[in-house]
Parts: structure tokens; C-alpha cells; sequence
């Protein structure tokens, strides 16, 4: 299901970022911008959330299919590479993904996000978290936005 835009080449610093993405906002695109400006050749890696995993963290499914969403994120045009998440766990995706860097969203958080370093670390994955700041979360937010 992965569509590249563009072929990660050497010397590219893989950036990863996460999300459920029902729809891709203005506070999305920022946030692709953001992970983006993280390195001067930068290769994004958006890896969607599963269905089931969506509904057991936020208490209700998403609008859309994993399969929509994903199709939804390949056609644009800041994201290099989708990647669907884990069905269980989150780890071993991250792991086959080799980022050098991941960005988290300003309001990512829970179980996979505490405990994220830590997890990196036991795994030996050497890639270095950040996280990305806010854009108009008034207005830019997917649950104000429905």
C-alpha cells in the first residue's frame, strides 16, 4: 500500500510523524512543514493509525478507513512515503521505518508517546525525538473541525 513520492536517496534524513489524519487540515500541513524543516533534505514518513487502535484510544472510530486515510496522505505532496501503523504495538514499524528523526504533534500523548524514548532506546533505534509546536489549535483541531 506504501506510495513514494519522491525515492529516498542517502544523505536524506528520514523524518517520521504519526497520526489518525480523518482529514488533512491547515494544522496538518503545518505540521508536515514543520517535521519537514527538521532537516535541509528531508524525507517524510507518515505513518497512519490503524482503525482499531484509533477507536480504542480516542473511544470512536475514525470517519474514515485506514485504507482512505492512506490514499488521502499519498497524494500529498509534503508526505514522501505512508506507512499504515502496527496492528499491535508500535515499536517494530518504527524500527523497519529507520527514522532519524521523529517529530510528535504539540498535543500527542498517551501510552505510546510516554514511554516512546525509552522504547526507542530497548529497541536500539537511534532516532531523535521533537516535538513540533501548535498551529491555531482554535481553529485547527479534526475534533473542531467536525
Amino acid at each position: 500500500m506504501g506510495t513514494h513520492r519522491r525515492e529516498y536517496k542517502d544523505g536524506m534524513t528520514r523524518i517520521m510523524v504519526f497520526g489518525t489524519f480523518d482529514m488533512v487540515h491547515e494544522g496538518h500541513v503545518d505540521f508536515f512543514r514543520q517535521a519537514r524543516a527538521l532537516a535541509p533534505d528531508p524525507y517524510l514518513i507518515v505513518s497512519v493509525a490503524r482503525e482499531h487502535v484509533v477507536t480504542r484510544i480516542k473511544g470512536a472510530k475514525p470517519r474514515r478507513s485506514e485504507k482512505e486515510r492512506h490514499a488521502l496522505l499519498s497524494r500529498n505532496t509534503l508526505v514522501d512515503e505512508v506507512i499504515l501503523g502496527q496492528e499491535d504495538g508500535y515499536i517494530e514499524h518504527i524500527a523497519d521505518a529507520k527514522p532519524d528523526i521523529i517529530a510528535l504533534g504539540y498535543d500527542q500523548s498517551g501510552e505510546f508517546v510516554d514511554r516512546l524514548e525509552r522504547d526507542l532506546t530497548d529497541a536500539g533505534v537511534k532516532a531523535k525525538v521533537v516535538r513540533l509546536q501548535a498551529f491555531r489549535p482554535e481553529t485547527y483541531k479534526t475534533s473542531k473541525l467536525i
